[in-house]
C-alpha cells in the first residue's frame, strides 16, 4: 500500500505519451522517461499518436519525426491545434537545422537527437514543461532564447 506522500508524488508526476516506430528504441526511451515521468502509453505511428493523445490527454508528447503514415511533425501540429498548450519533444536522428526550425514553428518544444537521448531527453521534457524550448547541443543551433544541453553542463 502506498503512503500519502508516495501517492501525491505519483499523482503530480508529468504524464508522457511516447511515439516511436521501432519497438526496441521505444522500450529504451520508455525506460529512460520512466525514471522521472509517468509514461502513460507508447504508440508506433503518427495516426495512433493523435488518437491516443486525444484520449489520454498527456502533459507531454515525446515523438519521433520519421514514422509511418503521419510523421511526428504533422501529428504534433494536429495536436497543437487541439491543445495549444501541449508540450512536445521531438526525438530523432535528423540534425538538419531546417527541420529543427520547422519543429520550432509549433511553439516552445524540445528537439533531441537519439544519439544523445541519454544525456538530453529528461532535461528536454523538464524544459518544455517549464515553458522553454530545448535543442540538443549536437544539432549546432545556439539561440539564446533556447535551453540547450550545453547550458545544462
Amino acid at each position: 500500500m502506498r503512503s500519502d506522500a508516495t501517492l501525491a508524488s505519483v499523482m503530480n508526476r508529468v504524464r508522457v505519451l511516447l511515439a516511436e516506430d521501432r519497438p526496441a528504441m521505444a522500450k529504451q526511451l520508455g525506460a529512460l522517461l520512466s525514471q522521472e515521468f509517468e509514461v502513460i502509453g507508447m504508440v508506433e505511428d503518427g495516426l495512433s499518436l493523435v488518437k491516443a493523445a486525444r484520449q489520454m490527454a498527456p502533459d507531454v508528447v515525446v515523438t519521433d519525426i520519421s514514422m509511418p503514415g503521419l510523421d511526428g511533425l504533422e501529428a504534433a501540429q494536429q495536436l497543437k491545434q487541439d491543445r495549444a498548450g501541449l508540450c512536445v519533444v521531438f526525438i530523432t536522428v535528423h540534425s538538419d537545422p531546417q527541420l529543427v526550425a520547422r519543429a520550432m514553428t509549433l511553439g516552445k518544444c524540445g528537439y533531441v537527437l537519439k544519439s544523445v537521448a541519454g544525456e538530453d531527453l529528461l532535461a528536454a521534457v523538464k524544459a518544455v514543461v517549464a515553458g522553454e524550448s530545448f535543442v540538443s547541443r549536437s544539432v549546432g543551433i545556439h539561440d539564446g532564447a533556447m535551453t540547450s544541453s550545453e547550458s545544462q553542463r
